[in-house]
C-alpha cells in the first residue's frame, strides 16, 4: 500500500497534557503505515490540547485504519476525521468571472445594451468575428456522456462532473485557456452528435471525455465533419501524443529507432487504437495488438470497427497467441488495458534493453518495481512513480495552439508536432532511465506544444 494525497485526512485530535502523547501518536500513525505530512496545534489548555494532524493514506480503509490506531493512543480521542479530498471538492472546482469592469453606467452601455448591439451586428455579418469578439476564441467545451469514466466504468453524468471539472481547472491552470463542462443525461450517438452540434457556436473547441468505445470513433468522426471548430477525442488522442512522446525519448535512451523496434501493445479500446495510428504515421511498421483474449488476428471473427481496423493494420504474420506470447523478443510493451495482467518475470522474454509503459491507473498491467529487475526503461500513468505519462502533459497545449491559429481541425500532423514539443522539453543532458518525460509541472510544456501545434495548423492552412 502506497500513501497518496488522494486519501489525505486531517484528524482532529483531543490529547490530555502530556509531554510525550503528540510522540506517541505520530509514532502510531507511522506504524499504522500512514505518511504524516503536517501537524498543526489548534488549541492549548491547561489539561489539553487539541492537534490536526494531516495523514496520507493508501485507501478508504487505510484511513479508517489509521484514525484508529490514534484512538487507541492512552490520553488521545479523535474528535473528527476530514476527507481533504471531498473538502476540496466542495462546491465545485469553477467559477464564473467577469474581464471587463462594469463599475459605471459607461461600463455597462458597451458591456450591455445598447452599446452591445453593434458587436452583435458585426457579428451576424460576420461569424467569423465571434472568435475575436467573444468568449468563443478562449472556451473549449468538455463533453461526456458519463459511460467511460477514469477507470470507474458507466457511472453516469452527474458522477462525471468532477472530473470534467478538473480537467477544466487544468486548460486554465497550464494553458490559460476557458473551458466548461457538458455532461450529458443520454448515450445515444445521434443525440449526443447533435446536442453538441447545437452547442458549438459558443465555444473554440470540443474535448470529447470518458465516452465508452466504440462509440467514442463515430462520435468524434461525425463531429469532426459537421463542425468548423476542433474536435479532440483526449482518450485517444492525448493518450497518443504523450506516448509517443515518451517511446521517442525511451528509444534514444537504449539507442533503438522506432522504425525498427517490435512494440506490442494491450488494450485495443480508444486509447489503444489511436496509439497505433500515431506510432504508425510516425515509422513504427512492426506492431502486434492484444485484447482480453490474446493477439489480434485475421481469422477471429465478429470484430467491432475498431478491432477490425487493428486486424487490418497489425500483425502481419497472423501470429496466434496469448499477450505473454507475443512478449517474445518485443522491444516494447504499451499497456492500455487493466490492472495486474502480467508477473515482473514475463518480461524477461522480451528483447534485451526493452522498454514498458503500464499505464493503466491507479493500478498498472506489471509491477514497476518488478517491471525495472527485466527493462531498461518504465514508465506508468502513476505519480508517485518515475516517467508519468500522464495527458496534462499534451491536451492544454494543444487547444492552446489549435485556438490560437483558429484551427477549424486537429490533424494528425499536429498530433505529431505535440509530442516531438514534449519529447524536446528534456535535454540531452537530463535525459535518463527515469527521466524521459517532463513533468506535468513543467513550464515550458504546455508553451512548447502550444508553439508547434499552431506552427503546424498554420502551415497546413
Amino acid at each position: 500500500m502506497i500513501p497518496s494525497a488522494s486519501y489525505s485526512v486531517t484528524l482532529r485530535v483531543h490529547l490530555e497534557t502530556d509531554p510525550l502523547g503528540l510522540g506517541r501518536v505520530t509514532t502510531a500513525v507511522g506504524e499504522a503505515g500512514g505518511a504524516l505530512v503536517a501537524v498543526d496545534i489548534v488549541e492549548s489548555h491547561r489539561n489539553h490540547m487539541v492537534v490536526d494532524l494531516t495523514v496520507n493514506a493508501a485507501n478508504g480503509e487505510h484511513a479508517n485504519t489509521l484514525r484508529s490506531a490514534v484512538d487507541d493512543v492512552e490520553g488521545a480521542h479523535v474528535h473528527k476525521a476530514s476527507d481533504r479530498t471531498f473538502l476540496l471538492h466542495l462546491g465545485g472546482k469553477l467559477e464564473s468571472a467577469p474581464t471587463v469592469p462594469l463599475r459605471t453606467r459607461d461600463d455597462l452601455s458597451m458591456a450591455y445594451t445598447p452599446g452591445v448591439a453593434r458587436v452583435c451586428e458585426a457579428i451576424a455579418t460576420n461569424p467569423d468575428d465571434a472568435r475575436r469578439l467573444t468568449i468563443k476564441g478562449n472556451t473549449i467545451a468538455v463533453v461526456t456522456d458519463g459511460s467511460a469514466v477514469l477507470g470507474l466504468g458507466d457511472i453516469g453524468p452527474a458522477a462525471a462532473m468532477p472530473v470534467m471539472e478538473g480537467k477544466a481547472v487544468l486548460f486554465k491552470e497550464f494553458a490559460g485557456v476557458d473551458a466548461w463542462p457538458i455532461c450529458l443525461d443520454t448515450q445515444d450517438t445521434d443525440e449526443i452528435v447533435r446536442t453538441v452540434q447545437l452547442l458549438a457556436p459558443a465555444y473554440g473547441g470540443v474535448n470529447l471525455e470518458d465516452i465508452a468505445a466504440p462509440r467514442c470513433f463515430e462520435i468524434e468522426e461525425r463531429l469532426r465533419d459537421l463542425l468548423d471548430i476542433p474536435v479532440f477525442h483526449d482518450d485517444q488522442h492525448g493518450t497518443a501524443i504523450v506516448v509517443l512522446a515518451a517511446l521517442t525519448n525511451a528509444l534514444r535512451v537504449v539507442d533503438k529507432r522506432l522504425e525498427d523496434v517490435r512494440i506490442v501493445l494491450s488494450g485495443a479500446g480508444a486509447a489503444g487504437v489511436a496509439i497505433l495510428k500515431i506510432l504508425m504515421a510516425e515509422g513504427a511498421t512492426d506492431l502486434l495488438a492484444c485484447d482480453s483474449k490474446g493477439l489480434l488476428h485475421s481469422a477471429k471473427q465478429g470484430l467491432d470497427p475498431s478491432k477490425a481496423w487493428i486486424v487490418e493494420h497489425t500483425n502481419p504474420e497472423g501470429r496466434e497467441g496469448s499477450l505473454k506470447d507475443a512478449l517474445k523478443d518485443a522491444d516494447v510493451f504499451i499497456g492500455v488495458s487493466g490492472p495486474d495482467i502480467l508477473e515482473p518475470g514475463d518480461l524477461a522474454v522480451m528483447a534485451e534493453n526493452s522498454i514498458v509503459f503500464a499505464l493503466a491507473n491507479p493500478t498498472p498491467e506489471v509491477n514497476a518495481a518488478g517491471a525495472r529487475r527485466h527493462a531498461a526503461v518504465v514508465a506508468t500513468g502513476r505519480s508517485d512513480e518515475p516517467n508519468q505519462i500522464n495527458n496534462v502533459l499534451a491536451f492544454p497545449g494543444v487547444f492552446r495552439g489549435a485556438l490560437d491559429a483558429e484551427a477549424r481541425s486537429i490533424t494528425k500532423p499536429m498530433e505529431i508536432a505535440a509530442a516531438r514539443a514534449i519529447a524536446s522539453v528534456v535535454a540531452d543532458d537530463e535525459l535518463s532511465p527515469n527521466y524521459i518525460i517532463p513533468s506535468v509541472f513543467h513550464g515550458d510544456v504546455a508553451p512548447a506544444v502550444a508553439e508547434a501545434v499552431r506552427k503546424t495548423a498554420e502551415a497546413g492552412g
